[in-house]
């Protein structure tokens, strides 16, 4: 989402049916907390931009990025939200455990979020180095904490129109 040349974090506003029904959970690595943090804040923002009331929000840390799909499990299994945003940071290192990490959260989020049909959006940095992190959690390549914020409530939105009843649709 946050590519060189293309930002997507000025586009925050979503046209949302009810904001006042939805209810959004957050899993946030502990793990590289000075950057996660900062994710965080962009979630937040835009959380409050779409008019999620804070009582709508439930904001959980889990120890690392790898902890991720769990932590969104738990928040699905006990039906307390609509999506969840999972945000976390992984930097590449000199050993294999950053593509563990990776490939595990990464796969992890995706089987959570289909297995309990709504939205669990990766918010995870997998960079190279610090700098590329502090660029993509609010610096010169946006927040992609805002990006995923958009994206889960663009999804929860969508699940919420295919199942409103219009009127049906033959051919």
């Amino acid at each position: 989402m946050a590519t060189a040349g293309k930002n997507l974090s000025d586009h925050i506003s979503v046209n949302l049916t009810h904001p006042e029904k939805i209810k959004i959970g957050v899993v946030v690595s502990e793990w590289n907390d000075d950057i996660t943090s900062r994710l965080l804040a962009g979630v937040k923002e835009t959380l409050t931009i779409n008019n999620i009331a804070s009582d709508n929000i439930y904001i959980h840390n889990v120890p690392g990025t790898f902890e991720l799909p769990l932590g969104a499990q738990y928040l699905f299994e006990n039906s307390l939200v609509d999506g969840v945003i999972c945000v976390g940071c992984v930097i590449q290192g000199e050993t294999k455990h950053f593509d563990y990490v990776c490939e595990g959260a990464t796969n992890g989020i995706m089987q959570v979020s289909l297995r309990y049909n709504k939205p669990a959006t990766f918010c995870v940095l997998t960079d190279q180095n610090k700098q590329q992190s502090i660029e993509r959690s609010g610096g010169k390549h946006g927040n992609k904490g805002v990006e995923c914020t958009v994206a889960c409530l663009k999804m929860i939105n969508l699940k919420n129109e295919i199942n409103t009843p219009k009127g049906k649709i033959g051919f």
